[in-house]
């Protein structure tokens, strides 16, 4: 997650490496824009606070460069700040803006610019809301709204390395990040998770496409997958890190937890104690956490715990798995 401190790094010190560059003339622009996306985009310019329905649009979906499709922000991410034009929290990726520093106007400001093509795109503020606290403030025209069928769903159960290795597995979802969540601190590492004294828990965030696997389904298989009944413990793991968690986004979400628990519930002979608790925000854990049985498959701890329950899963949930993986339960 992008804090203020950041903004102000990249704006003196350099930005972060774009995925890819596109350029092009002020010709070529041109021919490619309307005369306002122009003005806005390759001229700087700024559009009239409040002009844009965006403003108050607030459905699932992306937003994306309108000049070079460079995806830029997720709507859940966005806010209504007030201001009249569309704001955001945080960008899809840390590499998908550039911020440069704007001194015009008599003012000292930050532009944030599209990191592949260079667009215009607005400012970032450091007065939007925790954790994170910063606003994008964009201009409308800058930016086009992507249709996107994409949740995300965030649990905990033990060891990440564990249930990420579970969920990747899954027909419709599309990615599984390991990371920190239901803590006290900001950006913490591991080895400050480990001592217990964070108050986070080892997460995944699935991003799913609820056509393909429904939320309760991946809860019906979070809950299926490790020990919901045993109390800041999972096998040989203990500590509030490896508590069973739950973290609900909206109240919908929160009534499903509730009904998938007591569904589950007389299937073991102990009450779940399972933490059900708002979604507030995930800190993305180290680089060589992520994929981790995917690229350690022949370390020890993968053959002897994640590879067991592997294999039970696949025999549970055959059903839900990814094409490939059921012609490898199969053989």
């Amino acid at each position: 997650m992008l804090k203020w401190i950041d903004i102000v790094k990249f704006a003196n010190n350099g930005n972060p490496m774009p995925t890819e560059k596109v350029v092009k003339t002020n010709e070529e622009w041109q021919r490619l824009l309307t005369p306002e996306q122009f003005r806005i985009t390759r001229l700087k310019g700024t559009e009239r606070s409040f002009s844009s329905e965006m403003c108050s649009l607030f459905e699932p979906g992306k937003y994306a460069c309108v000049c070079c499709g460079t995806l830029l922000f997720d709507a859940a991410e966005k806010f209504e700040s007030g201001t009249g034009w569309p704001s955001f929290t945080q960008p899809v990726t840390e590499n998908a803006i550039a911020y440069n520093k704007d001194v015009s106007h008599g003012m000292v400001r930050v532009e944030t610019v599209c990191n592949t093509c260079d667009a215009h795109l607005g400012h970032v503020f450091p007065d939007g809301p925790k954790p994170g606290g910063l606003r994008y403030c964009m201009n409308a025209v800058a930016l086009k709204k992507v249709e996107s069928n994409e949740r995300k769903a965030t649990f905990g159960g033990g060891c990440f390395w564990c249930t990420e290795a579970v969920f990747t597995l899954l027909k419709g979802v599309s990615r599984v990040e390991s990371g920190y969540s239901g803590g006290n601190i900001d950006n913490p590492t591991y080895r400050e998770v480990c001592s217990g004294m964070t108050g986070h828990a080892e997460v995944i965030e699935v991003t799913y496409d609820p056509d393909e696997i429904s939320y309760a389904d991946l809860l019906r298989i979070h809950l299926s997958t490790h020990n919901p009944t045993t109390l800041n413990r999972q096998g040989a793991d203990a500590g509030t890190q490896y508590r069973s968690v739950i973290f609900y986004r909206n109240e919908k979400e929160k009534g499903i937890v509730q009904s998938v628990i007591g569904e589950m519930q007389p299937a073991y002979g102990d009450p779940i104690v399972t933490e059900i608790a708002p979604f507030e925000q995930l800190y993305k854990a180290e680089a060589y956490h992520q994929d981790y049985y995917a690229n350690n498959a022949e370390q020890g701890y993968c053959q002897a715990v994640i590879d067991p329950k592997l294999k039970k899963f696949k025999e549970l949930f055959k059903s839900k798995l990814k094409d490939t993986q059921k012609v490898k339960a199969d053989e």
